[in-house]
């Protein structure tokens, strides 16, 4: 069986994506890797790559996909809200406010710089 291995997001703005998620994820632990070959940075979490921002591979510009979201998980409600008020003081805008959306089920939901969907939760 097959487990997701990491993440990535487009951009066409490479450099105010990398400060963008520089600040955001290295915020929630995870690594900086270095850079990619075409243009774009690579984040580790546990040693393991785990997300990557980068200039799409055909040349072509990014595009945001209808429904795809990339979601982040935490301990407690206080480290999703402080993820959601991050991407917002970073340029980011406001997708849904931190809020419980099903049983314990705690979600909040902002856009990167370029309009890729993040979602940070906790289930308690």
């Amino acid at each position: 069986m097959g487990v997701m291995s990491h993440a990535t997001v487009g951009t066409n703005r490479l450099e105010e994506a990398i400060a963008f998620y520089d600040d955001l994820l290295v915020g929630i632990g995870l690594t900086v890797f270095g850079s990619h070959p075409r243009g774009g940075r690579m984040y580790l979490k546990d040693g393991k790559l785990n997300f990557a921002v980068l200039k799409p591979a055909d040349g072509e510009a990014a595009t945001v996909g209808n429904g795809t979201m990339i979601a982040f998980t935490f301990e407690t409600r206080a480290e999703v809200d402080a993820f959601h008020a991050r991407i917002l003081a970073l340029g980011g805008t406001d997708a849904g406010a931190p809020a419980v959306r099903g049983p314990n089920w705690y979600f909040a939901y902002g856009r990167d710089l370029d309009g890729n969907k993040l979602c940070g939760f906790t289930v308690n």
